[in-house]
């Protein structure tokens, strides 16, 4: 079962204890949370085994995008790599701010920003890679976590972005003592270069957040650039 599968029957669990501890004092009906509850583990367990989790993905990511810190902090984390990978020449080709717009363009999970990776994947095929672009994409992956911590003082997201940059490192052959050096090193590089260019970071944020194209945010990133 998925963890956003877990997640849901977490709620489900949390629901039926609330409502037996605060039902007496405020006339709720045993009924309400019981049908709440059914409905929720209906919609775990059609996700676990029809959607491979996404459903519970949307379902929680829709919950969380009620909070408008939580949006603000998903604007600044994608912006973050999408300025970094600008920065590095790696190509932005789309980039999305919930799970739902990730599914309506086939991506996984919350989706985020999308690069053209092709010269990457052709060199881990290979079972090699260039030192140069192992850095490049070691330091956009962390850039999210960059751009969080340095607009909210800590980073809510960017698991993915670990797992990522990890599993390449595992695919390289290197060892798991090298793994959190790795993680720091690429992420203050991220970060430099993001208080380096922070007048084009602040335009591709206001832009990304009025869902402007990505050639937008590339005309809108020169522009800033040349002030």
């Amino acid at each position: 079962m998925s963890q956003t599968s877990l997640n849901l029957i977490a709620i489900s669990i949390f629901l039926i204890t609330l409502s037996a501890l605060l039902g007496p004092f405020i006339n709720l009906s045993p009924t309400v949370p019981a049908l709440v509850t059914f409905v929720i583990l209906g919609i775990a367990t059609f996700d676990s085994f029809s959607l491979q989790g996404k459903g519970g993905t949307i379902f929680l990511d829709w919950i969380a995008g009620f909070s408008s810190e939580h949006r603000d902090r998903v604007i600044h984390h994608e912006a973050g790599h999408f300025l970094v990978a600008h920065l590095l020449g790696i190509p932005v080709i789309g980039y999305t701010l919930s799970a739902w717009e990730a599914l309506k363009q086939g991506q996984e999970g919350l989706g985020g920003v999308t690069f053209d990776d092709t010269e990457l994947t052709s060199q881990l095929e290979e079972g090699k890679i260039s030192a140069q672009m192992l850095d490049r994409y070691c330091t956009v992956w962390m850039a999210g976590i960059a751009a969080e911590t340095l607009a909210f003082n800590n980073a809510e997201g960017g698991t993915d972005d670990k797992n990522k940059l990890i599993k390449v490192l595992k695919i390289l052959g290197f060892s798991e003592s090298v793994y959190q050096q790795k993680l720091r090193f690429h992420a203050l590089q991220a970060k430099t270069l993001l208080q380096e260019n922070s007048s084009s970071y602040e335009a591709l944020v206001n832009a990304m957040r009025q869902r402007s194209s990505v050639e937008d945010c590339r005309q809108k990133l020169g522009v800033a650039s040349q002030k």
